[in-house]
């Protein structure tokens, strides 16, 4: 048999060209266009639930006319902020105050990157990944510090002042409820109770969902730290600037805070922000106390269901 060498060096180049890396480079687009779609999902439910159930406390009619039970409203608030006037405050820093608004939103959509939603569906399973969590939020002050700053406004500046205090404040009792579970994930691992000086703690999410799944219901870190789950969701609440932590946003004195200059694209994209780190608060409970993807709460399948009411039906 007679190996022609040019097709050989001719299928070695191609094989070794860029076409191979261009198409791998592409799919590793799609989870990360996947997330996304979720997470825009996620915040669209999430306004829609808060619309509903504020309304029905306050005893009035909710969104109901954009689509189907209003659930199209929050499509149609962004699609009107982003079709208004931007304005820019004329003696401000245009800079910090165009700038601001970004970095609050690219730095809780970062924040995504080590949040587990099944064994195999984490863009990034790092060893330090909730921790790279709270490294990353505490860049979200900065962007709200500087739009109150570049606002030229002294209710802006107070604002954001207020709103990085509160965050950082908060910042300390939520590192050390992460710091706890990673403890115990290390003790429990090495089965011993003080640690060795040269010992790397583990906080990888995936790590702390599986930890949790070996007992079930009762393996959830809700029941071996009941305070730090409390802790936790107040310093969260705190964190997302929620009731009745939203002095930041100071609506007792009728301005918005860092965000009272703002209009157009950059007011929604305050107000995507202040959403997305809801949902990424709430997936990191899950995450940390709640067994994370694992459903350990015993069901009946529906299935299953209809065949015992049949035999019951049966035994009748």
């Amino acid at each position: 048999m007679i190996i022609d060498t040019t097709e050989v060096q001719t299928i070695n180049s191609f094989s070794t060209s860029g076409f191979f890396k261009e198409v791998y480079g592409l799919i590793w687009i799609i989870p990360i266009l996947t997330l996304i779609l979720e997470i825009t999902i996620g915040v669209l439910v999430i306004v829609w639930l808060e619309r509903e159930i504020s309304a029905a406390i306050q005893q009035r009619i909710g969104p109901e006319y954009a689509g189907p039970l209003g659930i199209l409203q929050a499509i149609a608030d962004g699609t009107k902020l982003l079709l208004k006037e931007d304005l820019l405050p004329s003696r401000g820093d245009i800079r910090l105050f165009s700038v601001g608004p970004s970095i609050a939103v690219i730095s809780v959509l970062l924040s995504y990157l080590v949040i587990p939603f099944g064994y195999r569906l984490v863009l990034a399973d790092l060893g330090i990944g909730v921790f790279l969590w709270i490294a990353i939020s505490s860049i979200a002050p900065i962007g709200l510090l500087m739009s109150g700053y570049g606002s030229n406004n002294k209710y802006s500046f107070s604002g954001g002042l207020r709103a990085a205090a509160q965050s950082i404040s908060y910042e300390i009792p939520l590192t050390l409820c992460v710091l706890s579970i990673s403890l115990r994930l290390e003790i429990g691992r090495n089965d011993q109770v003080v640690l060795p000086y040269d010992s790397d703690l583990d906080s990888s999410t995936v790590d702390i969902v599986e930890a949790q799944s070996k007992y079930g219901f009762w393996g959830w870190n809700l029941w071996r730290q009941p305070i730090g789950f409390l802790v936790f969701l107040i310093s969260s609440l705190a964190e997302c600037e929620r009731l009745p932590f939203d002095l930041p946003e100071a609506e007792e004195e009728l301005v918005a805070g860092y965000q009272t200059e703002y209009s157009g694209i950059k007011y929604a994209l305050f107000y995507l922000a202040s959403y997305l780190n809801l949902l990424v608060s709430s997936l990191f409970v899950t995450v940390l106390y709640l067994g994370g993807w694992n459903f350990s709460i015993p069901y009946i399948p529906i299935p299953e269901l209809f065949r015992i009411i049949k035999w019951l039906e049966f035994l009748e």
